[in-house]
């Protein structure tokens, strides 16, 4: 059952202090996440190297860190990385816990299912980004390799540099994912509607191409495979939008048939002597 909002009103310094409880425990769970991650970094960044691994021939791979204390920091970004993943649900229930009482029954319902759809578009950004976009976008660029004029051409990723190009796909892919509760959003909040968004269609298509042109590595083979899964998220959340606009509609003339029924009650009610 989801209650309306509070009706009570807390001073502003126990709103400061429920923001600073909540900010110190999310600051936990990404200190606990951090450690544990610490732990397991070498395990952790085996798991981003696979795309590599299977891109290069068997047994073939490399990996090399040109400064000494890259190694080391490496480690450290990897455990930043997955600890923010991973710590991430703590974080956006604690953001939640604390916007919450402050919303209506209605503006929570709506706003629930945001919530839940967040994490689960940004896990299939990122998978899409490590089990197809980053093997093939590997193989490409290591058909690079070979003699060029009488020279051996041959690729030696460095530890940082390969590290930042994966999570470089992972964000650009799991964030650009979140499209449709964007769109979503700003439809919810009366911002846009789905009738703008269809005339401007056109200018969404090339902005789609730009963000992937930015995201991504400068190679057609990345771009191409982010911008054709946003374009079908876009026109899906478009679809998404008619049901949501329709039942909206229906919803309202409802409301107003009982608002008009219980006048029309009101005044035939004889008065009493």
């Amino acid at each position: 059952m989801i209650r309306d909002i509070d009706e009570t009103q807390a001073p502003l310094l126990d709103h400061l202090l429920e923001l600073r409880t909540r900010l110190l425990r999310c600051v936990y769970a990404l200190a606990v996440a951090f450690a544990v991650s610490f732990y397991f970094a070498d395990d952790i960044f085996a798991i981003l190297a696979q795309p590599l691994v299977h891109a290069f021939p068997p047994g073939q791979g490399k990996l090399i860190y040109t400064k000494l204390y890259e190694a080391f920091f490496v480690e450290l970004k990897v455990s930043m990385f997955a600890a923010f993943l991973v710590s991430f649900p703590v974080i956006a229930n604690q953001l939640w816990a604390f916007v919450a009482p402050g919303l209506y029954a209605k503006e929570k319902r709506a706003f629930l299912p945001f919530l839940f759809a967040t994490p689960i578009l940004f896990t299939m950004g990122a998978s899409l980004a490590y089990f197809i976009v980053m093997p093939t976008a590997f193989k490409w660029f290591l058909g690079f390799e070979g003699n060029k004029g009488g020279l051996q051409l041959e690729a030696l990723p460095g530890t940082g540099d390969y590290l930042s190009l994966v999570m470089q796909f992972i964000l650009a892919f799991g964030i650009s994912f979140l499209l449709p509760v964007l769109l979503m959003l700003l439809n919810r909040a009366g911002i846009v509607s789905r009738a703008q968004l269809v005339t401007a269609r056109r200018y969404v298509i090339v902005g789609i191409f730009a963000v992937a042109t930015v995201a991504t590595p400068p190679d057609v083979v990345s771009q191409l495979m982010l911008a054709i899964p946003l374009l079908f998220l876009f026109e899906g959340t478009l679809i998404l939008m008619r049901f949501t606009e329709k039942a909206d509609a229906k919803r309202r003339a409802e409301e107003e048939a009982e608002k008009a029924a219980e006048m029309a009650a009101g005044q035939a009610t004889p008065l009493l002597p």
